[in-house]
């Protein structure tokens, strides 16, 4: 059985899959407006969370939160369930697929073997839209994949049931109930807008690892890296700051770019022209966190100049958190004041 859904590639996973699974039921909302509504720009730097054997670094909220707050905010009743039986897990899925019902799904994916070797690494919170089963096998919508993939009952059963940080537990998610009224949209992106520039200067309060003082934090850290690690362990940690960045989602610079084109989007729905220009400076933030990402490539792969070292890439990480201060704090006086 095969549902009929449409396929339609984005530059992150989750939104992806919430932006496809609102389609399905005529809602067509855009990649940025999602990324936007959910208030999901962020930094992190966990030092107690490990992954891959070092501290988390993440750009975005926890996995499931854009799903949920998007679909609470435009009035969609969902349902999401976690498993720990894996038959239970099955036969929920298969019964849902019978329903005629697209539903997300976590996996790792390391998992999942139409994925590139470079990208099958141990990454609990990725996300695709189960939308069929033949025999043994299921039909996906991968949002980061160009076409509809086919992946067997074991490898995707290995996958929801991936071990080590966020294991999935066979995490299943869909939409069971419509809007009654469309949302007022400018209210929304107004308040979505607000939300977000309060999370990244305000709400963090005093802790070191959220928002814009995770930037000082990690900053001031990278240059102990080769004391604390060792010379092989500091490019490892380095090279697992990149691969959060740039191969988990769409990373620091990504996300940076498709929140300013959500800005674009909200400067026309709301009618503040001034957010066109706020999206102009994230996009130039954006290809700073581009260069951040290539010079400690260098650093790690040991192809550094005289000019380049630890240092200098943790003085650059400080210069672009105070330039996200100063842009959140900005952006929040314009949409409050207009």
């Amino acid at each position: 059985m095969e549902i009929a859904f449409e396929h339609r590639p984005t530059a992150h996973c989750e939104d992806g899959v919430t932006a496809n699974l609102l389609r399905h039921y005529g809602y067509d909302y855009s990649e940025p407006l999602i990324f936007g509504l959910s208030a999901s720009l962020f930094f992190v730097h966990l030092p107690f969370i490990k992954l891959a054997g070092f501290p988390v670094t993440s750009f975005r909220p926890l996995p499931g939160v854009i799903f949920a707050r998007v679909t609470r905010l435009l009035g969609f009743k969902i349902y999401n369930k976690i498993f720990f039986s894996k038959k239970k897990a099955v036969r929920a899925l298969d019964r849902l697929i019978e329903e005629g019902t697209p539903t997300g799904c976590v996996v790792g994916m390391y998992f999942l073997p139409y994925m590139p070797l470079a990208y099958r690494f141990h990454f609990n919170a990725h996300n695709v839209c189960v939308i069929g089963k033949t025999d043994d096998q299921y039909l996906l919508s991968d949002p980061i994949a160009t076409e509809k993939v086919t992946i067997t009952s074991h490898d995707l059963l290995r996958a929801r049931f991936a071990k080590g940080t966020w294991p999935p537990l066979g995490k299943l998610y869909w939409i069971k109930e419509f809007p009654k009224k469309l949302p007022d949209m400018n209210k929304l992106v107004r308040k979505a807008i607000l939300k977000n520039c309060s999370r990244m200067i305000r709400e963090p309060g005093p802790v070191p690892y959220v928002g814009v003082n995770a930037f000082k934090h990690l900053g001031n850290k990278i240059p102990k890296f080769p004391k604390i690690y060792g010379e092989r362990k500091a490019a490892l940690h380095l090279a697992q700051l990149i691969r959060m960045m740039e191969e988990i989602g769409t990373g620091g610079a990504g996300f940076r770019f498709l929140y300013a084109a959500f800005l674009q989007e909200a400067a026309e729905i709301t009618g503040i022209r001034a957010l066109n220009d706020f999206s102009h400076r994230l996009t130039d933030i954006g290809d700073q966190w581009r260069v951040f990402a290539t010079e400690a490539g260098r650093i790690s792969k040991n192809r550094s100049t005289e000019n380049l070292d630890y240092k200098t890439i943790g003085d650059r990480l400080k210069a672009i958190g105070k330039q996200e201060e100063l842009f959140f704090s900005d952006l929040e006086k314009a949409v409050k004041k207009s």
